[in-house]
C-alpha cells in the first residue's frame, strides 16, 4: 500500500476543515501538546494559512526548552524552568533552587545553558503546564494534561475580561512572545494574586493573541484544532474574540479537536491527494 505522510499539526486542521466540509482559504490555530514539525523541532503552538493544497505556517509561539525532553511532559515544574531560564537565568536558578533538589537543579540548569538534553517547542499544551507550575498548582502531573486541566478550573468564577488579559502578542517573525506574559505570571503570584485571576488572565491572552494572528493572516475563516481546544474556557475566549471581529470560527464538534481526531485529517489530505487536488 502506498504511504501518504501528513504533517502531525496539519492533521489537525484538516480534520476540523473535513468536519465542516470546508476547504480554504482558512486559517487554521494548532495548539496542542507536541507534535514533530517539517523543521525537526517540537511544535503546538501554530498557524497554519490552508488553501486547497497550499498550508503554510504563518506564525506559532516563541520556542522554549523542554529540560529533559519527554520527562516534562509529566514534570511541569521544568518546563517552568524552561521558560524562566530564557526569560532570566537568575530567576531559574532561584526557583530550581526551591523545586528540585540540589544535584537535580544543578544537572537542568547546566542542560539548559548548554542546549543539551533540552529540545525546543512551540508547544501551547506545555505553555498551560509551565504557567501552572509558576501559579503554583502542580509541579509533577500523573498524567499528561493534568495541570492544564487544573489551570482551566482554577478560572472558575473569574469573569473573562480582555482588557486585563497578559501581554502576549506576535513580533518579528510571527511569533507570540510569551516572556512579557510569563514575567507578569510570576509579579502577579509573588504580589498574592489569586491563582484564579492568573488563569483567567492567561487565558484572555491566548484568546488575544489568535484574533492578532487572524487579523495579520487576512481570511475570515478560522479553524480550532489540537488538544488545546478541548478547554472549554479556551474555546469560549477564542471564539467570542474572533466573533466579535467578523471572523466566522470553526470548531471540532462530531470529532475531538485532540488526537483522536488526527485519523481524520491524515485521511482528508490522503484523498485529497488522491484526487489530485493536491
Amino acid at each position: 500500500m502506498p504511504l501518504v505522510p501528513v504533517q502531525h499539526h496539519r492533521a489537525h486542521v484538516a480534520a476540523c476543515l473535513a468536519e465542516h466540509g470546508a476547504t480554504g482559504p482558512v486559517l487554521g490555530l494548532a495548539w496542542d501538546g507536541a507534535g514533530l514539525g517539517p523543521d525537526g523541532t517540537l511544535w503546538g503552538g501554530e498557524a497554519l494559512l490552508v488553501d486547497g493544497a497550499r498550508c503554510r505556517r504563518v506564525a506559532h509561539l516563541r520556542p522554549f526548552a523542554l529540560p529533559g525532553g519527554e520527562r516534562a511532559m509529566r514534570e511541569p515544574r521544568r518546563v517552568a524552568l524552561g521558560l524562566l531560564h530564557q526569560l532570566a537565568p537568575d530567576r531559574a536558578a532561584r526557583f530550581a533552587a526551591h523545586a528540585f533538589d540540589a544535584g537535580a537543579a544543578r544537572v537542568l540548569l547546566a542542560m539548559l545553558a548548554r542546549g543539551v538534553g533540552a529540545p525546543k517547542t512551540t508547544s501551547v499544551g506545555r505553555l498551560f503546564d509551565g504557567i501552572a507550575a509558576l501559579a503554583g498548582l502542580r509541579a509533577l502531573a500523573s498524567f499528561q494534561g493534568q495541570a492544564a486541566t487544573e489551570l482551566e478550573q482554577a478560572a472558575d468564577g473569574f469573569a473573562d475580561e480582555p482588557q486585563d488579559a497578559y501581554p502576549l502578542s506576535p513580533g518579528d517573525p510571527a511569533q507570540a512572545d510569551w516572556r512579557p506574559l510569563v514575567r507578569a505570571v510570576v509579579d502577579d503570584r509573588a504580589r498574592g494574586v489569586a491563582v484564579g485571576a492568573v488563569s483567567a488572565r492567561f487565558h484572555a491572552a491566548l484568546a488575544g493573541v489568535a484574533v492578532t494572528i487572524a487579523r495579520a493572516a487576512g481570511v475570515e475563516r478560522v479553524a480550532l484544532a489540537g488538544g488545546c481546544f478541548q478547554n472549554e474556557r479556551l474555546v469560549r475566549a477564542v471564539r467570542a474574540g474572533l466573533e466579535a471581529r467578523g471572523f466566522v470560527v470553526l470548531v471540532p464538534q462530531l470529532y475531538p479537536p485532540n488526537d483522536g481526531g488526527i485519523a481524520l485529517g491524515q485521511l482528508a489530505v490522503a484523498a485529497a491527494r488522491d484526487a489530485g487536488k493536491e
